[in-house]
């Protein structure tokens, strides 16, 4: 009798254990068949990163999903082996000494930048039969978002990648709109300047623009700024934005236009996202720029959208929230 009760308890666990191990490999083989899926519909460059979120503004969830994968977590884990990154496969690091992952860099206005923040316009078939009504350049292309989950692949969100995506939803919402393509960071090189003199590279782009087309309506310089996420981040709804902030150079003798026009669209972004915009910051003196090209038209502003801290998303809800209201001001309602 003790026999039989012994050989039916081996005979149990046994079974339990074949049940565990049949559970584990169908859900390591669902695990790696959908890390696989996944993987085939990531970009893995600026542009294309930027074509996917043109189509899908939810495509950035694609990699956050990635991150959380059971494959890819194992890799890191066991062998510091990241499979999207294929030099860690040879470098067969068995144990990892830190496993913190790396912080975004941050860029401040007096600082050289990477040579990251450069991207090729997405859109290859140019509209040119619309006059513009909008001109979007960005005096520091260097400044990035955040690059969580995005790093392995080489992807860097950056604020030229937000003025791709600012125009796109103007163009869609009927108001023509361009953005400054040149690379600043490699013309102020061929003149010699370095990245102090940023303003007065961007100032040559934006007056040759203004002899082209000099009946726009609005000019936007583009920019992040460098905070932390709380500070930066506001919940409305159910979804993250980054907020905003508009600035205003007083050495500017006409200042009081651009300071009326950054007003009004501050106001109007708060009438109907509280909060969104931190409001206008004035610069005037010796140890800023204090001018910022505004002097060049009363249609300037320079807008800083969400901070160093900030992912990619959380601009793109910014920006879809921006372009509803530069919309409704340059209609009129």
């Amino acid at each position: 009798m003790a026999k039989r009760l012994k050989h039916s308890k081996k005979h149990k666990c046994k079974w339990i254990f074949k049940l565990g191990l049949l559970v584990a490999v169908c859900y390591l083989s669902f695990e790696c068949t959908t890390y696989y899926i996944l993987k085939s519909k990531l970009a893995t460059t600026n542009e294309e990163f930027l074509n996917q979120m043109l189509r899908d503004s939810n495509h950035y969830l694609l990699y956050e999903k990635s991150e959380k994968n059971i494959i890819s977590k194992m890799g890191k884990f066991l062998m510091d082996i990241d499979f999207s990154k294929p030099d860690t496969l040879l470098s067969m690091k068995q144990f990892s000494k830190s496993n913190k992952p790396e912080k975004t860099q941050v860029v401040y206005q007096e600082e050289e930048p990477k040579e990251t923040g450069y991207i090729k316009n997405p859109v290859t078939e140019k509209n040119t039969e619309k006059t513009p009504r909008v001109y979007i350049y960005n005096s520091h292309q260097g400044e990035n978002y955040s690059m969580k989950t995005l790093e392995p692949y080489n992807i860097t969100p950056s604020v030229m990648m937000a003025s791709y995506l600012l125009r796109e939803h103007l163009n869609k919402a009927g108001i023509p709109t361009i953005v400054e393509e040149t690379n600043i960071n490699e013309y102020m090189k061929t003149k010699g300047w370095n990245h102090a003199r940023s303003y007065d590279a961007s100032r040559e782009f934006v007056a040759n623009t203004l002899k082209k087309y000099p009946d726009l309506e609005l000019i936007i310089d583009l920019h992040r700024d460098a905070l932390p996420h709380d500070t930066s981040t506001i919940t409305i709804g159910e979804k993250n934005y980054a907020k905003v902030l508009f600035i205003i150079g007083l050495n500017n003798k006409a200042y009081e236009s651009n300071l009326s026009l950054a007003t009004t669209i501050s106001d109007k972004i708060n009438g109907k996202f509280p909060k969104l915009s931190r409001g206008i910051m004035k610069k005037q003196g010796a140890t800023v720029n204090g001018r910022y090209n505004q002097d060049l038209n009363p249609n300037m502003i320079l807008m800083e959208v969400g901070a160093n801290e900030n992912t990619i998303d959380e601009v793109q809800n910014t920006i879809e929230a921006i372009a509803n209201i530069i919309t409704e001001k340059l209609n009129g309602q």
